[in-house]
């Protein structure tokens, strides 16, 4: 059988990886993204604190599934990672602005670990588009 890849590479300008790795790929109509920051995608610096961050990488996240023909209401599961569970506040503030209906959220896991770089967290997403 032939190895026959499906995978379509995902990058923004300005949120890209430093690393030859996509921010996100998309196969049929599923959309995985690579770990997203709350790098200023204009500046290219990290905001200084947990709560510019989360809404960062938020923002972030909602550009990179507008580029790969996806939005929000397509995320079935985010995993965030912090270094401080203390940061769980201000992931929740854009995580209640983005889905303000208990009844249409995805499902959401955190991890508390080291990360590098002065990232004090980042975001995860897998969506599904409408069949």
């Amino acid at each position: 059988m032939a190895d026959v890849r499906r995978q379509q590479s995902i990058d923004v300008d300005g949120i890209a990886h430093g690393a030859p790795i996509p921010v996100a790929s998309r196969v049929g109509n599923v959309i995985a993204t690579s770990a997203i920051s709350g790098r200023d995608p204009k500046t290219g610096k990290l905001a200084p604190d947990a709560d510019g961050q989360a809404r960062l990488a938020f923002e972030n996240l909602k550009t990179i599934l507008a580029t790969g023909g996806m939005g929000l209401g397509d995320v079935v599961k985010i995993t965030v990672f912090l270094t401080d569970d203390g940061f769980r506040d201000a992931v929740n503030k854009y995580w209640l602005e983005c889905y303000p209906d208990a009844a249409k959220r995805p499902a959401r896991h955190a991890i508390t670990l080291p990360l590098r770089g002065g990232v004090l967290l980042q975001i995860d997403a897998l969506a599904v588009a409408q069949g």
